[in-house]
């Protein structure tokens, strides 16, 4: 009783806060999870209210029975509200997946008029938007265009072209499309649920937000988010996104393959996946037996352990060389990811999976996690890797908050004032050094914000991705609930 008094007070604490409350909303195969989400004055992300509901009318990734789907939205809703009633949730921000999201490659130039005059951000807004006229097939819809390396004149491999002169200014492009009809099924299922899309973002994006450091993404790593219909893949080098990719099996095709093995119920499979399941067949005990009660009256069954990891291990092997395959794809070893593999979605929990991913990679393995973004107070169970996706929709909702402060105040500086509004900015170091000793307060020195965007950093990752993806995809015939 006295513990559940102290939560309710940090909850009223947290609720006069300053900042707004974000809400990320992961409308997955297995599961729909919300969580409103809101920044103290260290940069950390206070949790201020989560529900979880099973999902039935997903399958792989793709919303194909809406009803059931905005069912399970209200279940999770309802759950948040539980959990803290002073909540309300009116936008949020959804992650999108699923076997209809393709990525390709592209390369782009504009030649310039005066190659005196400094590269500005119109004319790399107007590079990036030629992008939107390649050609994809029908009925698909690009959603991101993230531009990788520059080229200005001879000079390859330029992060930010802009304040540079030359002639011919280009660059790489990774460009990600998707579905039209899949992508308005999820809008509509959450608006239907009574709430309004305030941005729709690729689930490996923002899982790898959630779970990855700027260390990372300067050395090269490989995101593989292991959900239930689908396994993501977003791969990161020499600071940029170099390549996306969707697996078509995930945690659900290991339960059915068990199911269908063993002869069980689907949630007897699930069960033992989650209880006694390996990814290694040689690290289980050849005379170790699991015992299934029989239907109606028949007799029990015993199932061996070794047979069960022998089945994960060939769908968890299959999906590792989907990764496999795809890195090579893109000419990509471990001396280009020095950071290797990390694992992160539900499917990432099973033993003994880091072993056999390093040795069918070649690649260093870890599991990540979503707990280096959250406050010293969190539930134990957000930090499991199946809420990175949640946590890094919440970041990239509050990336778009920031960079909004910011386009409102072009004058804006960085003071420790403005380090409570917005702690992902980042500055010089003599004045960084003066934030964290906390001698900013003394000073008056003002920083642009502008100078946060000379190198690849997490949160120029996050401004890559395109803000209000949703716009694209609505007709005038879809009706908008208030």
């Amino acid at each position: 009783m006295e513990q559940n008094e102290q939560t309710n007070t940090q909850t009223n604490t947290n609720m006069n806060h300053a900042q707004p409350i974000i809400v990320g909303l992961d409308i997955g195969t297995t599961k729909i999870a919300a969580i409103a989400g809101r920044k103290n004055e260290f940069g950390k992300l206070e949790i201020l209210g989560f529900g979880r509901a099973n999902s039935n009318g997903v399958q792989h990734g793709m919303v194909l029975n809406i009803d059931q789907t905005i069912k399970a939205i209200q279940i999770a809703l309802e759950k948040c509200y539980e959990s803290n009633p002073e909540l309300e949730i009116s936008e949020v921000y959804v992650g999108i997946a699923g076997h209809h999201i393709k990525s390709l490659q592209t390369r782009g130039d504009i030649v310039r008029q005066s190659n005196e005059d400094e590269i500005t951000q119109e004319e790399i807004d107007r590079l990036v938007e030629d992008q939107y006229r390649t050609y994809i097939p029908l009925g698909d819809q690009i959603i991101d265009v993230i531009p990788q390396q520059f080229t200005v004149d001879n000079h390859p491999n330029i992060a930010n072209p802009i304040g540079y002169s030359g002639v011919k200014v280009g660059a790489n492009f990774h460009i990600i499309t998707g579905d039209k009809n899949a992508i308005r099924n999820i809008n509509r299922s959450v608006e239907k649920s009574g709430l309004k899309t305030k941005d729709l973002v690729l689930q490996p994006l923002a899982s790898a937000a959630a779970v990855m450091s700027e260390q990372d993404l300067e050395a090269g790593v490989a995101i593989v988010d292991i959900g239930g219909g689908t396994t993501d893949l977003a791969v990161f080098c020499e600071g940029v996104l170099k390549y996306t990719a969707v697996i078509p099996f995930g945690g659900e095709n290991i339960t059915n393959d068990i199911k269908l093995g063993l002869g069980v119920l689907k949630t007897q499979a699930e069960a033992m996946k989650t209880q006694f399941g390996s990814a290694l067949s040689d690290e289980t005990k050849a005379n170790t037996f699991i015992t299934i009660p029989g239907l109606r009256g028949m007799a029990p069954k015993e199932i061996a352990v070794k047979n069960l990891a022998n089945i994960i291990q060939a769908r968890m092997s299959e999906i590792m060389d989907f990764v496999t395959f795809h890195l090579k794809q893109v000419g990509l070893d471990s001396r280009s990811l020095n950071g290797g593999i990390i694992l992160t979605g539900g499917g990432s929990q099973l033993k003994h999976l880091l072993q056999l991913t390093e040795y069918l990679t070649g690649l260093n393995a870890r599991i990540g996690f979503p707990n280096e973004h959250l406050a010293g107070e969190y539930l134990e169970e957000l930090a499991k890797p199946m809420y990175s996706t949640c946590i890094g929709l919440i970041l990239k909702g509050y990336n778009d908050y920031e960079n909004k402060i910011i386009q409102q105040n072009p004058e804006f500086v960085y003071t420790k004032a403005a380090a409570a509004i917005t702690n992902t900015v980042k500055v010089g170091e003599e004045v960084k050094e003066k934030l964290l000793t906390g001698s900013a307060a003394e000073t008056t020195e003002e920083v642009p914000v502008s100078v946060a965007k000379r190198k690849k950093t997490l949160k120029g990752f996050l401004d890559d991705i395109k803000t209000n993806i949703i716009e694209m995809f609505q007709e005038e015939e879809d009706v908008k609930l208030s």
